[in-house]
């Protein structure tokens, strides 16, 4: 009987996953959506008379979408709320006139999976171990915040003892259960909002076994960042990305930082909320290219981040299995349509690729080992199927060596196997 979960909050895809037998199992959500094992870690509020006026209608995750999809303009969408999470600049932000904290937030997206696991979830748990990214998402992250944040939530729900382990030394954990002798592993971790690296020796004595992590490293660059640089090339230059206004006898070129909203879909929702959604209206007018501006009003206005969303997400998917494929976005019109190859792609991400290597490199001289001392090298989360990302580690440590699978639900149950240990504690975060 498990008497530990294993949370892995992500910033895309929230997963929860307990120990079974000899392995591990996620899981199930019963939601309006249907069934899942994976949830979206997303929010919906939205007005309902039968709850009374001061009543808010809450669904979380594929449910979340579903109520943002069937009723627009209805409801307020928040989306990735965990890029807020060590973020001290964010303070909190408005739902129908009532202030929701981070903590608030992260507590009632997990309320809701609580209800939707019902049953699933054993009454017995008294400790839940939590995946922390190597290194938070955002400019200038406060980790201790974050964690500050993460225990006021989890608190509130009643859970005894909680630990924090870095996600990829949960995924780690969760492949080595697979290796047949003692080995040097590196894993790459590839979120939404990050992407972290762990080196660990795992060694089995007297049939247990032991991890020595012997680096970590990360940086705030992962899928979401692919996603904004399609958009930027793609969708920005026709909702007025590079246009011009006239204020008195000067041109002016359009403002860049309307479109900086795109870099997080959360951001998205918040944006018509804004002065800045505001001024922009104010700009059609002058704009020498006002339909294109009109475009962009339109697309917020119409909550068009979701379908936008996953234009994107397809688009990039099958630029891992084509060389060229086409991207068209139905709310903008033909306008939108154009085909991409991969290598226009490669090059658009060209600079997050060396962020992510120099973060590798770092990760590898903490260790002070040579790539040819690694043993093996296990990629997890989806932005490792994007071939450049693949090629960056086949060509340092060859592709022999690289393993992969369980990209979405590898640290939940990495995590779930760690909380029913003895020495749980010892593989904490510092």
């Amino acid at each position: 009987m498990a008497t530990a979960l294993g949370l892995d909050f992500g910033t895309t895809n929230t997963v929860l996953a307990v120990k079974e037998g000899d392995g591990s199992r996620s899981l199930s959500f019963d939601s309006l959506a249907g069934r899942t094992d994976s949830m979206r870690t997303c929010l919906s509020f939205m007005k309902d008379g039968r709850l009374g006026a001061s009543k808010l209608e809450v669904e979380a995750g594929a449910a979340a979408i579903r109520v943002f999809v069937d009723n627009p303009g209805d409801v307020r969408f928040l989306q990735s709320i965990k890029t807020f999470a060590a973020s001290p600049l964010f303070q909190g932000t408005m739902v129908y006139a009532k202030r929701f904290s981070f903590e608030d937030l992260m507590e009632t997206f997990l309320n809701r999976l609580r209800d939707y696991a019902g049953a699933s979830l054993d009454s017995n748990i008294n400790r839940i171990v939590v995946g922390r990214p190597v290194k938070y998402a955002g400019a200038n992250p406060d980790e201790g915040l974050a964690v500050k944040r993460y225990n006021e939530a989890l608190g509130r729900l009643g859970f005894p003892e909680v630990h924090f382990v870095y996600e990829p030394v949960a995924a780690a954990f969760f492949f080595a259960e697979k290796l047949k002798r003692d080995a040097t592993v590196l894993v790459a971790d590839f979120g939404g909002g990050t992407t972290d690296y762990s080196v660990i020796r795992f060694e089995t004595a007297a049939g247990r076994l032991t991890a020595t992590p012997l680096g970590h490293s990360g940086v705030g660059v992962a899928g979401d960042q692919f996603d904004y640089r399609i958009i930027d090339n793609l969708v920005s230059p026709v909702i007025g990305k590079g246009s011009k206004f006239k204020s008195f006898d000067k041109i002016l070129d359009v403002p860049t930082n309307y479109y900086a909203n795109f870099g997080r879909w959360n951001q998205l929702s918040i944006f018509k909320t804004l002065k800045d959604f505001q001024d922009l209206k104010g700009l059609v007018r002058a704009s020498l290219e006002p339909e294109k501006l009109e475009a962009f009003i339109d697309l917020i206005d119409q909550d068009e981040g979701y379908p936008l969303y996953q234009a994107v997400s397809r688009t990039k998917m099958r630029l891992s299995e084509e060389e060229e494929t086409e991207f068209f976005f139905a709310p903008l019109g033909e306008k939108s349509r154009r085909m991409v190859k991969r290598t226009d792609f490669e090059g658009w991400i060209a600079d997050d690729l060396k962020a992510m290597e120099a973060a590798l490199d770092d990760a590898l001289a903490k260790t002070g080992l040579a790539p040819e001392a690694i043993d093996k090298v296990f990629l997890t989360g989806g932005t490792s199927f994007v071939p450049a990302v693949r090629r960056l580690f086949e060509n340092r440590f060859g592709a022999e060596r690289i393993e992969s699978g369980g990209e979405l639900l590898s640290i939940a149950h990495g995590l779930a196997l760690i909380g029913e240990r003895e020495d749980a504690a010892d593989w904490a975060a510092l």
